[in-house]
């Protein structure tokens, strides 16, 4: 390790490019001190305090706690990657952008512009919500008005906009995926003050060593148990025929088709968080008592929270999964180029292989990814099965009070941000290591190839 950090900087252009990347990272966490003019900032940190269950939670999250102290950055990346999705899931729709996709690199310029104005449409949006949100409190701000919902749209959206070109000056000029790095950057800031809090807790006699070691071992666990299924692939082989093209004799070779087990990434968890924080920030502005009982039953650690966030999280898993890979695109493509998977007819069946061992592995994917996010749920409260009808009072009597309750551990390391991080620092040291490589240096592995997500 001490060795290929030694390489890492024995090369220019790569120390040129870290030394780049966090250099932008560090202008980023700069604005994350700029708040946004006309806000109380400590009425505003008690608000988040009491409604960090809420959409404002999961956004703060996201932002690297700019949200929560509405900051010049407070919208984060959300906005950029709300937008991308959305063109990604219309370009399976809308004929003229799958026609831009696959018109190679200016297609891909195209679809790019658009998502900076569809970030910027998104972020003026969102952050008149937010201010009308805020002035509707009372309280948070100093002159509310036309003037302030005004300044908060043209603050938020610039910052928006700048952390944007951030990312994509980061990805061009740096090291690893800019708005990756930036949601990465956003989240593990907050780890001295994770480690202040335990040692707090320790001291005061509310932790004891023995539990803070059982979680540290458990955290380890965890975190082995993403990168093992990040790089798990199922890999179909395919053939390619012989052809004779002009003088020269083109196939003939054996590849295979990589099929990652976690296809979608961290989207869904993303997805089945929002959909179940929204009604949420709903009560803040509503105390309407049938929303305040739905409220009350999908708090987290509720029966009905769990259930629906583990459906959220597999339906999402095949949902995206089947916006993201066609398999009658694959094997039309095989087709296309004389390949054929061994023992599969070209065409049709071979789409109906692809899509078979697709849905097997999703299902795994999206079992690892609901256990994933499900854990630092179950650290923070427990399962709270005396709310469930009927068998809620003899499980209550029977099951530990650990186990209904939780450690009450309030880390700020949920089921979202740890995959985020998990994922983004594999990716990042993939592409240091194939760089590495590329220049003859040994990497971080000097036995194998370190493989990242994207394989």
């Amino acid at each position: 390790m001490i060795e290929a950090v030694k390489n890492i900087f024995n090369v220019p252009d790569l120390r040129k490019r870290i030394l780049f990347m966090l250099s932008l990272l560090g202008v980023y966490r700069i604005g994350a001190h700029i708040p946004t003019p006309g806000i109380d900032s400590k009425a505003l940190e008690n608000l988040f305090q009491q409604n960090a269950g809420t959409v404002f939670g999961f956004m703060d999250m996201m932002s690297g706690g700019n949200f929560r102290k509405l900051t010049i950055f407070a919208l984060g990346i959300m906005p950029y990657i709300t937008a991308s999705i959305i063109l990604q899931l219309l370009t399976v729709v809308w004929p003229y952008l799958e026609k831009l996709s696959k018109e190679g690199d200016l297609g891909r310029r195209k679809i790019t512009t658009y998502t900076r104005y569809l970030t910027v449409l998104l972020s003026l949006v969102q952050s008149a919500g937010i201010a009308v949100a805020i002035e509707r409190q009372g309280g948070l701000v100093t002159n509310p008005g036309i003037g302030f919902v005004l300044l908060t749209m043209v603050t938020l959206t610039t910052g928006t906009a700048f952390i944007m070109w951030l990312g994509e000056q980061i990805s061009e000029r740096g090291i690893g995926n800019g708005m990756s790095l930036i949601i990465f950057a956003g989240i593990v800031v907050g780890l001295p003050h994770a480690i202040i809090e335990i040692y707090d807790k320790i001291s005061s006699g509310t932790w004891n060593v023995l539990l803070v070691i059982i979680m540290l071992a458990l955290m380890v666990v965890v975190v082995a148990f993403i990168v093992l299924v990040e790089r798990g692939q199922r890999r179909i082989s395919v053939q390619y025929a012989k052809r004779v093209v002009g003088r020269r004799v083109l196939g003939g070779q054996s590849t295979h088709l990589p099929l990652r087990v976690n296809t979608s990434g961290v989207i869904p968890v993303i997805f089945a968080s929002s959909i179940l924080t929204f009604p949420q920030t709903l009560g803040i502005v509503s105390k309407n008592q049938y929303l305040t009982a739905f409220i009350d039953a999908i708090k987290i650690g509720e029966p009905l929270y769990n259930l629906l966030y583990l459906a959220g999280i597999i339906f999402f898993c095949y949902f995206y999964t089947s916006i993201i890979f066609n398999p009658n695109e694959i094997a039309d493509n095989m087709r296309k180029y004389g390949g054929f998977i061994p023992g599969i007819r070209p065409g049709k069946r071979t789409a109906e292989y692809v899509s078979d061992i697709l849905t097997r592995i999703t299902l795994v994917g999206a079992l690892y990814l609901a256990l994933v996010a499900i854990i630092p749920e179950f650290m923070i409260t427990g399962f709270h099965v005396q709310h469930l009808p009927v068998i809620g009072p003899r499980l209550e009597a029977t099951l530990p009070l650990w186990l209904q309750q939780g450690f009450n551990v309030n880390f700020y390391f949920g089921g979202t941000s740890l995959l985020i991080v998990v994922g983004v620092a594999m990716d990042t040291v993939q592409m240091v290591e194939s760089q590495l490589i590329m220049r003859h240096y040994d990497g971080f592995l000097k036995k194998g190839r370190f493989r990242g997500r994207r394989g």
